[in-house]
């Protein structure tokens, strides 16, 4: 008797990370869902390479790396530190349209633009008008965080509104309506005419139980920015005298001399570590974790339940960072600490404050984003198709004849 199987659909997701790398590990946790739930999937990475990302499941493609030059992302500059020219933007554009041209994908995922990434658009502008251009036309979403940098340039927060309307299909918002909405730091949100979905936030599964536990767990992220957290992290272990047992993961981009200069400072006491895969792990046996206030360890942090401190990034205008880590205090799941106050002495007095005060009550936040992220691209994909191709259903879905 004959059987009938749905057609497995193709997904193409961009994502270029220049500082940290927590858009690469959203878009991974997100690309390893859709893999799960059938979709075949191609990720186009653009940023430094990180052992371990995109992950297994996945098609990967790696575009010239670019990085930013200062925290200020004022500049594109290659893994040399060299600025890239017109003719290295061509050639990572060319090789991102082939990409999308090899993948023929049913739905195109963009992470960040045009919300934030406008440094990407010499190659994204293109790649969105050879989606308008082909035929049967993909769906096309933009993957963004529930906070978003806010935008003082005028004229800014129109322009986004303009692409979206004009190009986009869905925005996906990356995080619990309960906690933050997108137009609490995106002011022209009513007047996004595309569908705007929230996922939950894309928190990774929860962990096996920590292998060794720390008194004070402090990360810096993918560490190209919180050299003052790492040395006043170093600083205060080295002046404790309560026996804390302390570890210090400094990321994997903070450069090797710089990190060889801090393993050989170590006090007794202080683990020191690049990077540590089992981290999430690490959070559950921590009494306190320390750590700026990104999106993926804010939700490795929320996910584990332990007391955490926040010292959020604020270099070069920052404020995702800043709204992220007031909000956790306001309700009770997080402590405090401006850069601003970062001493060894300031952070020194805010861990044992933050030590002191009761474990988190258990909250209520959605955590599955990654999950749901998938099921709402297949939902979206079949309703998105039923409107704009008339004879999409039965011949579309039902394609493949087996016995």
């Amino acid at each position: 008797m004959a059987g009938r199987r749905l057609k497995q659909l193709r997904a193409f997701l961009y994502v270029q990370h220049l500082l940290g790398i927590g858009h690469l590990a959203r878009a991974s946790r997100i690309a390893a869902a859709l893999a799960d739930d059938g979709f075949d999937v191609t990720v186009v990475t653009g940023g430094a390479p990180v052992a371990g990302f995109p992950g297994p499941g996945v098609k990967s493609v790696i575009l010239p790396p670019v990085t930013s030059g200062d925290e200020g992302f004022s500049e594109l500059v290659d893994l040399q530190g060299k600025s890239i020219d017109d003719d290295f933007k061509k050639s990572r554009s060319q090789m991102l349209l082939q990409a999308f041209r090899d993948c023929r994908p049913d739905i195109v995922i963009i992470e960040a633009f045009p919300f934030g990434r406008r440094q990407m658009r010499f190659e994204l502008l293109p790649l969105i008008e050879a989606i308008d251009a082909t035929s049967p036309r993909p769906l096309l979403a933009t993957s963004v965080r529930d906070i978003l940098q806010e935008r003082v340039k005028p004229g800014r927060n129109e322009e986004t509104v303009d692409l979206i309307n004009r190009h986009f299909d869905l925005v996906m918002v990356h995080g619990d309506p309960a906690f933050a909405t997108i137009d609490r730091t995106f002011p022209l949100a009513g007047t996004i005419k595309a569908e705007i979905t929230y996922t939950g936030l894309v928190a990774a599964p929860p962990p096996p139980a920590a292998s060794e536990r720390f008194d004070v767990l402090v990360s810096v992220g993918g560490g190209a920015a919180g050299k003052v957290l790492v040395s006043s992290t170093i600083a205060a272990a080295r002046h404790a005298s309560n026996g804390w047992k302390w570890c210090l993961i400094t990321g994997p981009n903070l450069p090797k001399d710089e990190f060889d200069a801090i393993a050989r400072d170590a006090t007794p006491g202080l683990s020191i570590f690049r990077f540590r895969e089992d981290f999430a792990s690490l959070l559950t046996g921590a009494r306190l974790s320390v750590s700026q206030a990104g999106y993926n360890t804010v939700c490795d942090v929320l996910r584990a339940g332990c007391r955490s401190l926040l010292v959020p990034f604020a270099a070069g205008g920052e404020t995702e960072q800043t709204v992220r880590a007031l909000m956790l205090g306001e309700l009770g799941l997080a402590t405090v600490l401006t850069e601003n106050d970062l001493t060894p002495e300031g952070l020194a007095r805010a861990i044992e404050q933050a030590l002191a005060a009761p474990t988190p009550s258990a909250h209520r936040l959605d955590l599955e984003g990654a999950r749901h992220s998938a099921q709402i691209l297949r939902e979206r994909y079949r309703t998105w198709c039923l409107k704009t191709r008339p004879g999409f259903g039965k011949a579309h879905d039902q394609t493949d004849q087996g016995s």
